[in-house]
């Protein structure tokens, strides 16, 4: 529908057409997580040899759009749960039960199952090795991905869970929106849009001030910088927080979609390419597809991401045979679905069922609120309820 005044359709009335529920969002949840799978298969396969040769060409995009993508689509959602949270404290501890325990679960799982049953050293040694003892740190974020003896001979040796080097960065998204609340800027968007430009030239002004002072011009290659997805994700609670200014276009997202691309065939392009990332993604997770078994059974996304990787090297493991990506894939999907299945019904749906609990932290939250009134703080957290059923 079109604005009764005759202007442009904003995102905000898009949120307000859906409900704040949509399965475009689902859909790119799953997509953008067996995405990740599709791009491992590559390099678990084949070696690092042929990851860095895809990241210096021109099929870069279709993998460098990758996670900064999930990023985005992660701000969007997150700053709806955020607005319709009564504290911070709350809002924190949601993100808590959201992250940690099915992590947690996978991690105990590589230490205790998998790696004994596959790792190449006496079960002695591999308990007694300070690799076993400091993969647990994974659980908070504090990440080690080798085990003792494990995957040794594979394309990629010794790497259980390559794909845990985001959740230090997905933290410190959490830990940059908290700090943006506490100072009152999330229920002040236009400062908030002034302090997520101020850290992205920031960033740029960081990656190219080497070029500057006459460094040479770097070649293509790398992913991608982690503050990349820092920023795609605060890209994205902007667009969210400023939904009823922003035009929700077809054509624009088209628009930054292809500046995505172009920014990310340009050698230190990644420093401008949140915000088109941001854009594009809300876009398409703004419309509603119908839905399918494949979003109805619920979001095994997070699941997917978690498990993974460990699988496809388990796959890789089994010999030269497997070293080809669409055999990696056939055998790795639907183990991996079957994981993912298990954590989101055995694991993630129990923990959220927590939420109903959160009172318990009330007492804490109304002497944070009482300190912050005695020390006469300008910028409380937002208290009111949101508009909208964005997030969770």
């Amino acid at each position: 529908m079109t604005s009764s005044e005759g202007g442009a359709r904003t995102i905000g009335q898009r949120v307000a057409e859906t409900g704040g529920r949509t399965t475009g969002f689902d859909y790119l949840r799953i997509g953008l997580a067996l995405a990740v799978m599709v791009w491992h298969s590559f390099p678990i396969s084949y070696g690092k040899p042929f990851e860095t040769m895809v990241l210096g060409g021109w099929a870069r995009p279709t993998v460098a759009f990758i996670l900064p993508a999930f990023f985005a689509l992660s701000g969007f959602l997150v700053a709806g749960s955020l607005e319709r949270n009564t504290s911070l404290l709350r809002f924190a501890a949601l993100r808590a039960i959201r992250i940690m325990p099915a992590l947690g679960v996978e991690v105990l799982l590589s230490a205790l199952i998998l790696g004994p049953l596959l790792t190449t050293v006496g079960l002695a040694a591999y308990l007694s090795d300070g690799e076993f003892h400091e993969y647990f740190l994974n659980v908070f974020g504090i990440i080690h991905f080798d085990l003792p003896g494990l995957f040794e001979t594979n394309p990629i040796p010794r790497i259980v869970n390559g794909q845990l080097w985001t959740i230090p960065y997905e933290l410190e998204c959490y830990a940059a929106l908290a700090a943006l609340a506490a100072l009152g800027l999330v229920r002040r968007p236009v400062l908030m849009l002034a302090a997520v430009t101020g850290l992205q030239l920031a960033l740029m002004a960081i990656t190219y001030q080497p070029i500057v002072f006459g460094s040479p011009l770097p070649e293509l290659g790398g992913v991608f910088s982690g503050r990349l997805l820092v920023m795609s994700f605060l890209w994205g609670v902007v667009l969210f927080r400023l939904r009823d200014r922003v035009p929700f276009s077809g054509w624009l997202a088209a628009i930054a979609a292809a500046v995505s691309v172009a920014l990310m065939l340009v050698p230190l392009g990644d420093a401008l390419a949140a915000l088109p990332i941001a854009y594009a993604v809300a876009y398409l997770g703004l419309q509603q597809p119908r839905s399918t078994p494949i979003v109805a059974l619920g979001d095994f996304s997070y699941g997917i991401f978690l498990y993974g990787f460990a699988v496809q090297q388990t796959v890789a493991s089994l010999g030269a045979w497997t070293h080809h990506w669409y055999l990696n894939l056939a055998l790795a999907v639907p183990l991996v679905t079957l994981f993912a299945a298990f954590s989101w019904y055995g694991v993630e749906k129990p923990a959220l069922a927590l939420r109903k609990r959160l009172s318990v932290l009330d007492p804490v939250d109304a002497w944070i609120g009482s300190a912050q009134g005695r020390l006469g703080s300008l910028a409380p957290w937002a208290r009111t309820e949101g508009r909208d059923g964005i997030g969770a």
